[in-house]
């Protein structure tokens, strides 16, 4: 295998000296964060005002010109970092994959991996969504809010929560959504797979065309894959030298994209869902810091302080664009470099597990049911509560690694067990810093996995011998 140029390679390539990336994200996180909320404390529309109409026109309470600025300057710089990632996201989860594969050598390798993955999987899925229903039933944050707030929220976010539900309509029967993991047309997959419009399964038939071409080429003469081998080597180094190129710019954009979210929604929202998102970050931080600790500890024989530390890298980028996708890139450098993890097993579990890993997307929408259910009356039973746990583990499977896109899945989960669908919109408000959280746990997550991945693998090689 080919070695990554250095611009890929080595992190001080693309951070200026002196200062660690991870450092310039967090600082462009806080300052960001902290000029947007100046602003948006200094730009409100006071109710008794002249011709507020003329200077609010959504009636957000927010004077137009910090609008204009937020929505048309601040979040456009922002999302230059995203497009710059994202646009080269496909090819890297495709070379990573068939690479991952190739790297693992016989099928029988593979299919230990594959199965050891999921096994951690499932055991970190189910136990981060058991956690955020024991959490909404011990701090129960859905009876803490008046009729008063749930209509003003409810009708300052219909519009929205109208779209969410009339997307969730679009979600297929279970069979259709595992034939679609099985592409008719991969590269139309490919095409559709980051903005939902592939007529499949997107990013996971995606990722199944790689794992079967993969395998099919690990077949094939070493003479005779040689080329397709080098091309896929230098697609994988390209595609992270490029990602190089955008970090540059993660600070300053994580910053924009900060302020342009604070400035728009201030502290107010926080406050009225404050035991709800409480509830969210006490449930995150128990499976983050507990859970992932004590998997680090049992399965993968490593310090948690020291994996932390090692892992800030990915950590902060995740919490800074909000996107599984988006911080893959970055996960593979701090798996391969940071945590020591091998190449062809990071490669494999963590481009799986962008997708299939959603740890923090799961407990997530958990606890947006039950919470919803708390505030509309609905008593949920044991068995109800057990459909949605399990529907929460399944739904963080097909979740896009997108900002938001776990949202359309909440809705379909909310109609099964009986809960209005448009009640979305009471946590709209919020979802976008919550989606920075359960973001940063998807990523620490896949991390986690993979380290306990390999030292599986370390120690069935060690039997072996």
């Amino acid at each position: 295998m080919a070695e990554l140029s250095t611009a890929a390679n080595d992190p001080s390539a693309y951070t200026p000296r002196g200062m660690a990336l991870h450092t310039k994200i967090l600082l462009g996180l806080v300052v960001g964060a902290a000029l947007g909320i100046i602003c948006n404390l200094s730009f409100r529309v006071p109710a008794d005002a002249a011709n507020v109409a003329a200077i609010d026109a959504n009636g957000n309470g927010i004077h137009d010109t910090l609008e204009w600025w937020a929505i048309h300057v601040a979040d456009p710089l922002g999302r230059v970092f995203l497009r710059l990632v994202l646009m080269v996201v496909l090819p890297l989860v495709f070379s990573a994959l068939v690479l991952g594969v190739l790297g693992l050598g016989d099928l029988s390798r593979l299919g230990r991996v594959g199965f050891t993955s999921l096994f951690y999987t499932l055991i970190l899925s189910g136990t981060s969504v058991a956690i955020g229903i024991g959490m909404v039933n011990l701090i129960k944050p859905g009876k803490r809010l008046s009729p008063e707030q749930t209509a003003q929220l409810e009708q300052a976010y219909a519009t929205e929560a109208g779209d969410k539900v009339a997307s969730a309509e679009k979600t297929k029967p279970l069979e259709q959504i595992l034939l679609d993991m099985l592409p008719e047309n991969p590269i139309q997959e490919m095409a559709g797979a980051l903005d939902g419009s592939s007529k499949g399964n997107g990013m996971l038939a995606v990722m199944f065309f790689a794992l079967i071409f993969g395998v099919a080429l690990s077949m094939v003469e070493e003479s005779k894959r040689s080329v397709t081998v080098a091309v896929l080597e230098s697609l994988f180094d390209a595609s992270m030298i490029i990602i190089g190129f955008a970090m540059r710019l993660a600070p300053y954009a994580v910053a924009c994209l900060m302020f342009s979210m604070t400035a728009r929604m201030g502290g107010g929202i926080l406050v009225t869902l404050l035991w709800f998102v409480l509830t969210v970050i006490l449930a995150l931080s128990l499976q983050m810091f507990v859970v992932y600790s004590l998997a680090l500890k049992m399965f993968a024989r490593r310090s948690p302080v020291q994996f932390f530390r090692d892992s800030q890298d990915a950590i902060l980028t995740a919490f800074g664009t909000s996107s599984s996708n988006a911080t893959l890139p970055t996960a593979l450098r701090v798996s391969n470099e940071k945590l020591g993890i091998p190449a062809e097993i990071g490669r494999f579990v963590l481009t799986v597990g962008s997708t299939a890993n959603q740890n923090g997307t799961a407990l997530y929408e958990g606890v947006v049911v039950l919470f919803l259910a708390q505030v509309f009356g609905v008593e949920l039973s044991l068995p109800q509560q057990l459909t949605v746990v399990l529907m929460s583990v399944l739904a963080g499977v097909g979740t896009a690694g997108v900002p938001g896109g776990s949202i359309p899945l909440i809705v379909v989960v909310l109609r099964s067990v009986g809960v209005p669908p448009d009640g979305v919109a009471i946590i709209l408000g919020v979802d976008r810093v919550l989606d920075m959280c359960r973001t940063t746990l998807n990523v620490t997550g896949d991390l986690t996995l993979a380290a306990c991945v390999a030292a599986s693998e370390e120690r069935a090689e060690t039997k072996r011998d």
